[in-house]
């Protein structure tokens, strides 16, 4: 029944809409089909709640998809993976065939493993941005322009709290996406998806903008930022790393995942803000790591369920705003005078409504720069100007030197509760709740559980402490939770 509702709403149309031509079943047993030529009369008022078409008024996509496709091109990430090793086999044992229970030579084998996804060209003399993910372990990566050429990339830095990378092809006088306004983007605004779906390159997707600021917990970092532009432009494995394009075919996001319980699109993607990429890529370029500003401050947006939970006790009435609900000593903020119980209502004029959105402002600054937030305190609104920090609670910028001591220790962490500082007898402690196949823990055989107190014989009580660090890892000590204390040297 579906389907006859379908092709009879075709038919009307067709027969309402055409002018000259009507459908007609005629013939033996009804199995021809006839074109029946005939003048249809107009209703006077059919129609009459429509607009006149102008041309300039409405979206036209293809300017942007003509001239924007040219400078998205496909990523091919070559990764080495190691075999596994060939065990104990009774079968070959019966036979009397000889085993070696591994590899003859006694040293690993590998094999190539090789994974796609797409990138943006920003500059003529070859830099590309794309996802971190799409280009993570990679031993060697290619690169396939619009026109058919092929060149090799090099990596040039990696960002794993914003899943940004970019890579550098020896050429010139390349086609290049300029940066448009991610700020800029209204709901409802139409945009376009471009990249290389299952190794489709090239392909073009239209949507609009359905949400901004999204926070989906998705990047796999501790210290993720995340303020994803939410669009339903139908986006599916291959597309990472591609381009969103405005109508005016500049870039305004970089499509980054989909949230869907099939792997597939189901709906709506996501894309990580031009406002982000672009910082991100400038102190890639320029500096090798990305200077990322902390405003040193653990907080709570003031929703309905704080209000309901927490606001009577602590005399918050109304929404919007951050609860600060602590201050990092030395930090940015507490240097600036901001306490504990302050409500952060806007940053530089833009109003905190989500976690994401004070997230988003700061990820755009560097240390030393200054922004100036309004506070909520005891009734009264104040106006703070706070110096943003580096990690290290300095407001120099950062050099490649500097080790991200969290990223380089490869794994997931969590505060050592109060109950298990009083347990091992400990002021405090960082918990190893993970841990990642390529970090120094795993290197150093660390297992799940072990709490660290001291990194290169400085003590470490909480996890914004192990953040602040930038030395490189000699050492590291600590406890498990049985009692036993271990030691590890780091020997290159």
């Amino acid at each position: 029944m579906k389907k006859a509702f379908l092709f009879l709403g075709f038919a009307a149309l067709a027969a309402a809409t055409g002018g000259l031509t009507a459908w007609a079943v005629v013939g033996n047993r009804g199995t021809e089909v006839a074109y029946v030529e005939r003048e249809v009369e107009r209703t006077p008022s059919l129609g009459n709640h429509f607009t006149s078409y102008q041309n300039d008024k409405y979206p036209d996509l293809t300017y942007a998809a003509e001239n924007a496709v040219k400078a998205v091109v496909n990523i091919e990430a070559i990764q080495q993976v190691e075999m596994p090793r060939r065990g104990y086999d009774p079968f070959l044992e019966f036979f009397g065939i000889p085993q070696d229970y591994g590899y003859g030579d006694g040293r690993p084998q590998y094999r190539e493993q090789r994974a796609g996804g797409s990138g943006v060209i920003i500059s003529e003399d070859g830099y590309i941005v794309t996802n971190n993910h799409v280009v993570d372990g990679a031993s060697k990566l290619k690169v396939k322009l619009n026109d058919g050429r092929t060149f090799d990339a090099k990596l040039i830095g990696t960002d794993s709290a914003t899943d940004l990378a970019l890579l550098k092809v020896e050429a010139k006088d390349l086609p290049t996406l300029p940066f448009g306004s991610s700020d800029a983007l209204r709901l409802g605004e139409w945009v376009l998806a471009i990249g290389s779906p299952f190794d489709l390159q090239s392909t073009i997707t239209a949507g609009i903008v359905s949400a901004k600021a999204r926070q989906l917990g998705a990047i796999p970092n501790d210290f993720r930022i995340e303020s994803f532009i939410q669009t339903d432009a139908a986006v599916n494995p291959g597309n990472s790393g591609g381009a969103l394009v405005n109508t005016h075919g500049e870039l305004v996001g970089i499509n980054t995942l989909i949230k869907s319980q099939t792997g597939s699109y189901v709906g709506y993607s996501f894309a990580i803000p031009e406002s982000i990429v672009r910082k991100v890529v400038v102190d890639l370029k320029e500096f090798g790591v990305v200077q990322r500003a902390l405003l040193g401050i653990q907080f709570r947006v003031v929703d309905q369920d704080f209000l309901d939970a927490e606001g009577e006790e602590l005399g918050i009435k109304e929404l919007g705003g951050a609860y600060v609900a602590s201050v990092i000593e030395g930090g940015a903020a507490s240097e600036a005078g901001i306490r504990k119980g302050d409500v952060i209502l806007a940053i530089d004029g833009v109003k905190i409504t989500e976690p994401s959105t004070l997230q988003e402002q700061i990820a755009k600054r560097r240390p030393n720069d200054t922004v100036k937030l309004s506070i909520k305190r005891d009734g009264e609104v104040k106006q703070i100007e706070v110096t943003l920090r580096n990690k290290a609670g300095k407001t120099e910028l950062m050099t490649k030197e500097d080790v991200d001591v969290v990223e380089a220790l490869g794994g997931k962490f969590a505060d050592a509760g109060t109950k298990l500082c009083r347990e091992l007898d400990i002021k405090g402690g960082v918990q190893v709740v993970g841990i990642k196949a390529d970090g120094i823990l795993a290197r150093a055989r660390v297992k799940q559980g072990f709490v660290i107190t001291h990194i290169n014989d400085r003590p470490v009580y909480s996890l914004s402490d192990m953040q602040r660090m930038t030395e490189k890892v000699r050492s590291i000590d600590g406890i498990y939770p049985n009692g036993r204390s271990a030691s590890y040297m780091l020997v290159e």
